[in-house]
């Protein structure tokens, strides 16, 4: 049997600009993506800590060293700047597998500096 399980997550990420007219998705410092294993054009889930929105979207690679969220297309409506998120990715295990299963985690700070890392 399989189960869905989290796969990574960037934490308390601050959403740094939002561009209504891009076609979609959220773009994500290639360094931050990297860090937690998230492909470019992955599924993600996305919370919004200031207004309690969900919504799934992908991630598209930003530009190395500037830290940036941006949000998207029609999920630039779910948030401003400013606004922190908690950004996540599944994957599927056996059953047998997920017990030792550990997500890459990070956690953002000031500037979307990494302030804590797990399973990293």
């Amino acid at each position: 049997m399989l189960v869905h399980i989290l796969k990574s997550k960037i934490h308390r990420a601050a959403v740094t600009a939002a561009n209504v007219a891009y076609e979609g998705s959220m773009s994500i410092d290639l360094d931050l993506m990297e860090k937690v294993g998230l492909l470019p054009y992955e599924k993600i889930l996305c919370s919004n800590m200031a207004n309690a929105a969900r919504f799934e979207t992908y991630a598209i690679p930003g530009k190395r060293g500037t830290n940036e969220i941006v949000l998207n297309g029609a999920a630039a409506h779910l948030g401003k700047p400013g606004d922190r998120l908690t950004i996540m990715s599944f994957t599927e295990l056996e059953v047998a597998e997920a017990g030792n299963w550990a997500p890459r985690v990070i956690v953002l700070g000031e500037g979307n500096q990494i302030i804590n890392e797990r399973g990293i």
